[in-house]
């Protein structure tokens, strides 16, 4: 018994492999062509091609060569999709006996795939299944809503080690390319809602993940197709992206966890991202601690608008809130948004101050201090305009001697001997602050320093780290009536105080005395203080225009 039935399997799988060799030679596949693409070119809305197409019995359906599915040519005249192979799983019986075509699955294996944005902020994918027309150069699409729903089904996509290169009309030649892109969608339809799940490696090693359901896919604009997925992106380095101008001076490498959602008319996107080596400006350099933003935004996708409703930005126990609108629908994304804090502790932000580009002395820090600003971002990403007034007090600026600096110049000869110490005390600063492409501009400054005095005036620092302040001090206590004299010789100019000027780099600032029309004032001064002494002009110059002018000007 046992063996008849060997004999009998043996004999049907002599007959299935019978069958295999032989229904290549019956069953021509490639008759089969004109349909196939004709199915495609209908529910793609796009020109498809395929080459040589052979049963592969035993994967269940027909494999083809150099698949094509062309552009929009509104974006490009170079393919949209091109893959080597397909395999296309079909259903044998009726392909068999019937000579009908359905398909049942779509592999992709190692396609390649061009996205390109328009400069008007739309993509070239966004016309797929749309065969009623195309979009026009300005980057918008002429297809109305009327738009029939392609009557095609297929139970499993898979699109196995693709690569897609992504591009900008308003950059032709610069490309970004994403590796290792594994899709799977099953029951996919343009009538229902289909699960599906894409990974991908991301230029400069990163990874993401969007795994969720999505559909009925819009034939109009497959942007507006409704979805629900959960994204994960890993190490996604900013710079490489594609979707950050380098100009910006915008990289670091960021983690992401987020909801997405859409309805067809709006995206919301909201989770969490911890960023490292984080950097804001071009003139800026990496952070040296990580900085981590809780976000919630809403994004419409017809118009390219959005609004964040939620970006608490902390660093450390330093805590900032982001909120406001942005636009993504011209060339550059622009920018309408607030940066508010209230109590920030300073040392926890020291870490981070060099992504805004600012940087503090050399081999100084930050030991104490709070910190308060309120701050309007406006305009587009690769020029952006921040103002507004930045409050700080009680900070302890450790490693960093102001007195010994100001007590280098002659003016301020009293300062060397207030005391001694290696440490710099802000009472408090206030500062207008202006920063844009070509630097940072604080106005109004007023800063009051313990064992000083008061210092103010306006503070240029270029987007090279080039200072070039102009400032005036009013001594405080003794140190003010032993600096008066100079003070009142230099009167008129700086209201009574003593100007001096501050150039050099924020790292290494040098300070020097502000001699020149206040030469000429201390000269007048002399004048009348000679004819009191009875020393005359000349012997007053030389003993107090020796005192300022001998001695070393910078330090």
């Amino acid at each position: 018994m046992r063996k008849r039935i060997l004999v009998i399997v043996g004999s049907v799988v002599g007959v299935l492999v019978i069958i295999a060799l032989i229904l290549p030679f019956v069953i021509n596949a490639n008759r089969f062509k004109p349909e196939l693409e004709s199915q495609l070119s209908s529910a793609l809305g796009r020109p498809t091609t395929i080459g040589n197409i052979e049963l592969a019995l035993f994967s269940g359906g027909v494999r083809a060569d150099d698949f094509v599915i062309a552009d929009d040519p509104a974006f490009s005249h170079s393919p949209f999709v091109t893959a080597k192979r397909v395999n296309v799983g079909v259903d044998l019986m009726s392909l068999i006996f019937s000579k009908k075509l359905e398909v049942k699955s779509f592999t992709l294996t190692e396609p390649q795939v061009s996205l390109i944005r328009s400069r008007a902020g739309d993509w070239n994918f966004s016309t797929l299944g749309n065969s009623s027309s195309s979009q026009s150069a300005g980057g918008k699409s002429s297809a109305t809503s009327d738009s029939s729903v392609p009557a095609i089904s297929v139970d499993k996509l898979t699109v196995s080690n693709g690569v897609v290169i992504l591009g900008t009309l308003s950059t032709p030649g610069k490309i970004h390319t994403y590796q290792n892109v594994e899709l799977e969608a099953s029951n996919l339809s343009y009538a229902s809602q289909f699960p599906f799940t894409l990974t991908l490696k991301t230029p400069g090693n990163g990874s993401m993940k969007l795994d969720g359901k999505a559909g009925p896919i819009n034939v109009t604009n497959t942007i507006l197709t409704p979805l629900s997925a959960k994204l994960n992106i890993q190490k996604l380095d900013l710079a490489l992206t594609g979707f950050v101008d380098p100009s910006t001076g915008i990289a670091g490498i960021v983690d992401l966890d987020g909801d997405l959602t859409s309805d067809g008319a709006s995206a919301k996107l909201n989770g969490s991202l911890n960023g490292q080596k984080l950097k804001f400006t071009a003139g800026g350099s990496p952070a040296t601690v990580p900085i981590s933003i809780d976000y919630a935004t809403t994004y419409f996708l017809k118009n390219g608008m959005g609004n964040l409703t939620k970006g608490d930005i902390h660093v450390g126990k330093a805590l900032a809130q982001l909120s406001g609108d942005y636009n993504t629908s011209e060339a550059e994304t622009t920018l309408q948004m607030k940066l508010l804090g209230q109590g920030m502790p300073v040392p926890d932000l020291e870490g981070a101050l060099p992504a805004a580009g600012i940087a503090l002395p050399s081999g100084a820090s930050l030991k104490s201090g709070s910190l308060d600003l309120n701050l309007a971002i406006n305009g587009s990403v690769d020029k952006l305009v921040i103002t507004g007034p930045v409050n700080l007090s009680n900070a302890k600026l450790a490693g960093f001697d102001l007195k010994s600096k100001l007590g280098a110049l002659s003016s301020f000869t009293a300062l060397g001997k207030a005391g001694s110490g290696s440490d710099t005390v802000v009472r408090s600063l206030h500062a207008d602050l202006r920063q844009d492409p070509g630097g940072t501009h604080a106005a109004n400054l007023k800063i009051v320093v313990e064992s000083i005095g008061t210092i103010a005036g306006d503070a240029n620092l270029s987007a090279s780290q080039q200072l070039d302040c102009k400032m005036t001090a009013n001594l405080s206590g003794a140190l003010g009536v032993v600096a008066a004299p100079v003070a009142l010789l230099g009167k008129g100019k700086s209201g009574g105080g003593i100007p001096f000027s501050i150039t050099g780099t924020a790292s290494n600032p040098i300070f020097r005395p502000d001699l020149g029309s206040e030469v000429g004032n201390l000269a007048k001064g002399l004048g009348g203080l000679g004819s009191a002494t009875g020393k005359g002009v000349a012997g007053s110059a030389k003993g107090l225009l020796g005192g300022v002018l001998g001695k070393k000007k910078s330090n």
